[in-house]
């Protein structure tokens, strides 16, 4: 069976080419397409299978944020920040005519969801949160950090796959050996030298270190830009980046919103689980 999306691209304002899986969704579909935002180390293989799925349905856009995948890596580090994200975002969806869409964001793309909100109130019709909220736990950003930008390689996919599991056996504490090398072939990519290395540039880590360069210093008034919008929020019981208190407060917030929790599970999610994949299909039953 072929694969079911266009591999496609778009040009950053510094000259980037970054690319984008287009899943064009039913035949006639003209509907608000969904657009999906990877992790800080992420690409556009983690939303693979939800891809697929939704696109039953629905036109689906993943994109690879600069630095990470098939997209072009920048030549200053100082733009692998949330804020130029969002502009590259922005020109993704001017060069493709999208006035509005569904955002899906895991972690790092559910802040650019909340950023992409308040510059343009009204043109996002629905949500799904993975993982991520306006306060973001310092425990989770110090661990993030003891890793990024390690550039580590692997002789094998069944190395790394024991690497991975060493590094985030906590937060997914019932992950056999399949399930960490199914993660494996998400995160990381065979390089040149034939070795088994992550797939993005090791020089994200640079600005994810400076003060103040993960997020905007206040993004509860950038998730108020989204009350009332129907939501998904998934957060991981085991999640150390999401607390609970947050949960409550975003759902005072938005009466829109809906809660999932998945047992067992850290930062973040894959969305793949059942009690999210059936939160997000109820969801969009509603838009």
């Amino acid at each position: 069976m072929g694969k079911l999306y266009q591999d496609r691209h778009w040009s950053s304002e510094d000259g980037l080419t970054l690319y984008f899986r287009d899943y064009s969704g039913p035949e006639g579909y003209a509907g608000p397409p969904v657009l999906c935002m990877h992790g800080l180390t992420r690409n556009s293989r983690d939303f693979a299978e939800l891809a697929e799925h939704i696109a039953k349905s629905r036109r689906v856009i993943v994109p690879e944020v600069r630095g990470r995948g098939q997209s072009d890596y920048a030549t200053d580090a100082t733009t692998y920040s949330p804020a130029q994200y969002v502009a590259d975002m922005e020109k993704l969806l001017d060069q493709e005519g999208i006035g509005s869409f569904i955002a899906m964001g895991t972690s790092m793309g559910g802040l650019m969801t909340m950023m992409l909100a308040a510059a343009k109130p009204g043109r996002i019709k629905a949500v799904v949160m993975n993982d991520i909220g306006p306060k973001i736990e310092t425990a989770g950003l110090s661990r993030i950090g003891g890793y990024v930008g390690q550039g580590r390689s692997y002789p094998t996919w069944m190395h790394a796959a024991r690497s991975l599991a060493s590094v985030h056996g906590e937060a997914f504490p019932d992950y056999d050996l399949e399930a960490w090398l199914e993660m494996a072939k998400r995160t990381l990519a065979v390089s040149q030298n034939g070795r088994v290395s992550y797939d993005y540039d090791m020089a994200i880590a640079e600005p994810f270190r400076q003060p103040g360069n993960v997020a905007p210093a206040d993004l509860w008034p950038s998730f108020d830009a989204l009350k009332d919008v129907p939501m998904v929020l998934v957060r991981g019981e085991l999640s150390d980046l999401l607390s609970q208190e947050t949960v409550a407060e975003m759902g005072k917030r938005n009466p829109a919103m809906t809660s999932v929790m998945v047992p067992r599970v850290g930062h973040a999610p894959t969305l793949n689980e059942p009690e999210a994949r059936e939160a997000i299909d109820a969801l969009f039953a509603k838009v």
